[in-house]
């Protein structure tokens, strides 16, 4: 057997049994799965052994053991690479784990499709038309090479794709291009930072501004900031060293996307306040009411602190609530912040068109 080298559509390798082909069960089979370097090593698989093989379930070709016995001492020990086989970007393990990730990211192709569907999915860019088979169709016809190559595409080109008309090619474009309006919040969550999720991509935003702070920011002043532990500090830290990722990220600032959060938004009505939801909200999903807050200058947060000025509760409300009226913060039901901010958006908007 030999030992090759997968990429998964999240960066993590793979290692995989390469046999010469063998008829199990009615099938023939000439790979199996090795599940990780630590697995290989527990086994004592070398490259070039005879091994055992069995298909678990009947379904997936799993090698047992080696077949020591006939080993002729040219076998090879197996060391996962270094470089991703891929796109030959360093490789890492995140101490702890026994998984090792290419650290290339937004440029790696085999992680490309992944990328493309997650960075232009519902919660983060929201390009619609988006879908799987159009993302796999650029990447096949090597339109798309990274995330930001989407706001470089052409008519033209995608008129190649079977069966995508003019009108499909148009309403493609204009999502695109509306998505550059999208907030930065939005656009770190979309890049796919293992670990950061949408609210710890809020809080990265709100607390440092800018992608380039976030960039510069050490390790310490990362773990410092509530709800940041070491792995998320760790993530970011790989992420934004990796001259891959830098590439595309400048290829997004060249492309006009927002890599920080405009000074205007820190001012509105809702300066100054920093809003906490609780319970279900059947007004509105509370992704929008968030929005909602932001467009209006204030800042929402998940977990209640000594920045909190209100917490909104909705229907069946927890634990925040009962921490809130300890800490004497102000509750407003929902049906009173809607009201609330419906008041302050005609407020602002009639001053905007006395301007």
């Amino acid at each position: 057997a030999d030992i090759a080298v997968s990429v998964g559509r999240t960066g993590v390798l793979t290692p995989v049994a390469v046999l010469q082909p063998v008829p199990i069960g009615g099938v023939s089979v000439s790979h199996a799965t090795l599940h990780n370097a630590a697995e290989i090593k527990r086994k004592d698989i070398r490259i070039g052994d005879w091994v055992v093989v069995q298909r678990a379930g009947d379904v997936i070709p799993q090698l047992v053991m080696p077949v020591i016995e006939r080993r002729t001492g040219n076998e090879r020990l197996f060391q996962m690479p270094e470089r991703c086989p891929v796109c030959w970007s360093s490789t890492e393990r995140t101490p702890g784990q026994v998984a090792v990730r290419c650290t290339g990211g937004l440029a790696c192709h085999a992680q490309l499709v992944y990328k493309i569907q997650h960075f232009g999915s519902r919660r983060a860019m929201a390009i619609e038309h988006l879908g799987e088979r159009v993302c796999n169709e650029l990447v096949a016809r090597n339109l798309v090479r990274d995330v930001a190559d989407l706001y470089y595409l052409q008519r033209d080109s995608l008129l190649t794709i079977d069966r995508f008309a003019t009108r499909s090619a148009d309403n493609l474009l204009k999502a695109i291009a509306t998505s550059r309006k999208q907030p930065f919040e939005r656009l770190l969550f979309g890049l796919g930072i293992p670990e950061v999720g949408e609210i710890t991509a809020r809080l990265l935003v709100a607390h440092f501004g800018s992608l380039a702070a976030i960039a510069a920011a050490s390790y310490e002043e990362l773990c410092a900031i509530p709800s940041i532990g070491s792995e998320i500090a760790s993530e970011l830290r790989y992420f934004l060293a990796e001259p891959h990722n830098l590439a595309v990220i400048a290829k997004l600032n060249s492309a006009g996307l927002q890599l920080f959060k405009p000074r205007s938004a820190d001012f509105g009505p809702l300066a100054g306040h920093e809003l906490v939801f609780t319970g279900t909200l059947t007004s509105m999903p509370r992704d929008q009411a968030r929005q909602l807050v932001e467009s209006l200058g204030g800042r929402t947060a998940e977990s209640i602190t000594r920045r909190t000025t209100e917490v909104v509760a909705g229907e069946q409300a927890g634990s925040k609530l009962a921490k809130a009226r300890d800490a004497g913060i102000t509750i407003i039901k929902e049906e009173d912040f809607f009201s609330w901010v419906t008041q302050l958006q005609a407020n602002q908007r009639a001053k905007e068109d006395a301007k």
